[in-house]
């Protein structure tokens, strides 16, 4: 049997995932978070190989209506995870450069445009 896209869209998502999902559409226009930071934020310390996971099962139509900004994350060095070059790597960093966050190379100045919440945002907007 052949799974598609959409049959895996009907599968009822992972409870982690939603965590994640929710984490990530929580990052602010223009800023960034590591892949590391998203599971921390998402209460799954040392996981951020399944927030990777997670956003490569984002729904077609996001989480909840909203879409899941799965570019704003970048691994913990500010560097696209995708290779160099590749179709996704170019999608990135134009999603990214269209929000205003300077891609250099593959790489993003993390000083400069790293997601830090407040501490409303870590109160009201994200769930643990």
């Amino acid at each position: 049997m052949v799974t598609t896209l959409q049959d895996v869209n009907k599968q009822p998502a992972n409870t982690q995932y939603i965590k994640i999902w929710k984490t990530v559409q929580a990052i602010p226009f223009g800023c960034v978070a590591s892949y590391g930071q998203v599971a921390d934020l998402s209460g799954l310390p040392g996981r951020a190989r399944l927030v990777g996971k997670a956003l490569g099962k984002v729904p077609i139509n996001g989480w909840n209506n909203q879409k899941i900004p799965w570019f704003r994350v970048i691994n913990s060095l500010g560097k696209i995870s995708f290779p160099t070059g590749s179709e996704l790597f170019m999608k990135q960093k134009k999603l990214l450069q269209d929000e205003q966050v300077v891609v250099i190379g593959n790489k993003v100045k993390m000083t400069e445009y790293q997601w830090s919440p407040d501490l409303g945002e870590l109160l009201f907007k994200l769930e643990f």
